[in-house]
């Protein structure tokens, strides 16, 4: 039997130097307000959702940012063409959507080798004492891991009607998906490293990014790490003002 990995911080963890911004989705859970602008656009405390994703890539020291369009891709280019203080690649999903894993295999040869981030553009989250990419590469072991999932307890899931989504071993190990009706402690924040290993033998059209983690979870690959600051679930435009609320209370 193999021995547990202690999940400790590594000094010296490497940020990737790129990140995977999922950003092509219809946004039907945000209607009527993503009628005429992509959902990643919405504005929440003064900035595009986008915005706040590429302010924390470009903190944390990433350098490139693979964005995946679809839908009301010419606002998106046009947006993305402003930005600045990361370099920013678009993968063009306008001809079909491909879902989040299939995203991911369309975008694979602009990922390149290393291990990457990725990140969903309409989840929003405020850092805690530690960088929240900085601490995920810090806890990133190469030799025992395919990818590294930023969770949040459930308690602190801020929007996320759900009933969470996974359990998390002492040792860092995901151990169990949610069964259904039952409850698990932590959410996903839409927030990992991945290892583009895991993008292979891939099936034609969309498919989800749970046929990467079933493989991972299947080799026991499949780590999280707990966030410790805040985290909004934005996907429905109640959860705007409720955010922004609950952003300005601190």
């Amino acid at each position: 039997m193999s021995k547990p990995l202690a999940l400790r911080p590594q000094p010296g963890g490497n940020v990737p130097e790129t990140a995977m911004v999922m950003a092509a989705g219809l946004g039907q859970r945000m209607r009527p307000l993503t009628a005429t602008c992509p959902k990643p656009l919405i504005e929440v405390a003064g900035k595009p959702l986008i915005g706040h994703v590429l302010d924390r890539l470009r903190a944390a020291g990433v350098r490139r940012a693979v964005v995946n369009v679809h839908y009301l891709a010419e606002r998106m280019e046009a947006y993305l063409a402003k930005v600045e203080g990361i370099e920013v690649v678009v993968s063009d999903e306008r001809g079909r959507l491909m879902e989040t894993g299939g995203g991911l295999a369309q975008a694979r040869e602009l990922l390149g080798d290393d291990p990457f981030v990725v990140v969903n553009s309409d989840n929003l989250w405020v850092d805690g004492p530690v960088d929240a990419i900085r601490l995920l590469a810090e806890r990133w072991d190469d030799a025992a891991m395919d990818a590294l999932l930023l969770l949040v307890p459930l308690a602190r899931a801020h929007n996320n009607p759900g009933s969470g989504d996974f359990h998390l071993a002492a040792d860092g190990r995901i151990t169990a998906r949610r069964k259904p009706g039952r409850v698990a402690p932590f959410t996903y924040t839409g927030v990992q490293l991945m290892h583009p290993r895991l993008i292979a033998n891939c099936p034609e059209g969309p498919f989800s990014t749970n046929l990467f983690w079933d493989r991972a979870l299947a080799a026991g690959r499949l780590y999280g790490q707990a966030h410790q600051g805040l985290w909004f679930d934005v996907g429905t435009p109640a959860a705007i003002g409720r955010t922004e609320a609950l952003l300005l209370d601190g």
